[in-house]
């Protein structure tokens, strides 16, 4: 519109007189020709530049997966070995790369839920408010064996583990002497008052045995909503952790073998695991400094 020749003056109108009418500044229209004449570029990342690229950071994820004690290791603890290493990165970039070559352990479809009876949470602010216990079982030369856990939800650590032949409800109690004996130094009548157990609705728990046992140690019965894991999920998940590093990778020709694998398997988890909620922190290094925390 600019170049338009004036039919009163003969003269083009000009960028200045046609931007004061139209009230445009002239800087706009120099952009906008600026832009129009400047080659195409293609997109790029903002911010600073990666200092190495997807497959350098490919190969350094599969140094951390296979230093790793554990199997199946996920994208999130894979982040947060990275960042340990002094490697920056994002947790998107590291799910993005580990997908495409093919490093993240295989998952089940998630499947839709209606409503929930549990709807509220099972975690505590410290060490020894909740405990969580529950039972799983796997195949030996001698065949199936029960075995019980329990675990802190706070904390995440595994307090006691036990198999047997039978899951009665007298292996249903060995966890629990076992957390009981460690971290309250003792076992007498009353000396865990004050401590709630969540355990699920089945008939080792539900005995009156069991029940009695809780009302002497002062424990609280807490359980679980018939159908709904979530209402006790730390151990659940504890549960899957045991199953993909020990239970689907080992034989075991007797329950004694089985009973030799499982109580090592406590101190490891706990010294060596990294546990999101606690900032990749361990276990172990959750109580220390909760309890450190509470007792000040």
């Amino acid at each position: 519109m600019s170049q338009t020749v004036s039919a009163s003056a003969g003269r083009p109108y000009g960028v200045a007189r046609t931007c004061r009418v139209l009230e445009i500044p002239r800087s706009t229209v120099y952009a906008d020709q600026a832009r129009a004449l400047a080659p195409a570029r293609l997109p790029q990342k903002r911010g600073p530049k990666r200092a190495g690229g997807d497959a350098g950071l490919t190969e350094q994820v599969r140094a951390v997966l296979q230093a790793s004690p554990w199997l199946g290791e996920g994208y999130r603890k894979a982040w947060a070995q990275l960042r340990r290493d002094g490697i920056r990165t994002s947790q998107a970039r590291v799910l993005r790369l580990m997908r495409a070559a093919g490093l993240l352990a295989p998952t089940r479809d998630r499947r839709s839920h209606g409503p929930k009876a549990h709807d509220g949470t099972i975690t505590t602010d410290w060490p020894d408010a909740m405990w969580g216990t529950d039972a799983t079982s796997t195949l030996t030369g001698e065949g199936p064996a029960a075995i019980f856990l329990a675990v802190d939800p706070c904390s995440q650590e595994c307090l006691g583990i036990h198999a047997a032949v039978r899951g009665a409800r007298f292996e249903a109690l060995e966890p629990i002497r076992q957390g009981v004996r460690e971290h309250f130094a003792g076992y007498t009548a009353d000396i865990a008052k004050g401590l709630t157990l969540r355990h699920d609705s089945g008939s080792p728990h539900q005995s009156h045995y069991f029940q009695a046992e809780l009302r002497f140690l002062g424990l609280e019965s807490s359980p679980a909503s018939v159908r709904e894991p979530e209402g006790n999920g730390v151990a659940e998940r504890f549960i899957r952790t045991l199953k993909e590093q020990l239970l689907w990778v080992q034989r075991f020709d007797t329950v004694a073998d089985l009973l030799a694998a499982l109580y090592p398997f406590r101190q490891p988890y706990s010294q060596q695991g990294l546990v999101g909620k606690h900032n990749d922190g361990t276990p172990a290094m959750a109580r220390l400094r909760l309890t450190t925390e509470l007792a000040a």
